[in-house]
């Protein structure tokens, strides 16, 4: 690993201890999560690859409801009644 010095305001430092704390690691090791999500949406895909399979799904399922489009939060909650 690479030593690195980053500056961070108080608040940022604040929440991160926080959360460090209550997961039971350092804080080195959620900015590096941080910084390894980061670099997954400029160089992994990421966002890109989600994009670019929610355009091959688009069109590809029929539901037989006329509706869906308008009414697709009522199904939902119906689906998730069950």
């Amino acid at each position: 690993m690479v030593r690195t010095q980053v500056q961070l305001t108080e608040t940022q430092a604040r929440l991160l201890h926080e959360h460090a704390k209550k997961g039971g690691v350092s804080m080195a090791a959620l900015i590096r999560e941080a910084v390894d999500a980061y670099l997954e949406t400029l160089h992994g895909g990421g966002r890109r690859e989600l994009v670019e399979r929610a355009k091959e799904a688009t069109g590809k399922y029929h539901a037989r409801l006329q509706d869906l489009a308008r009414d697709h939060d009522r199904y939902l909650a119906e689906d998730f009644q069950k």
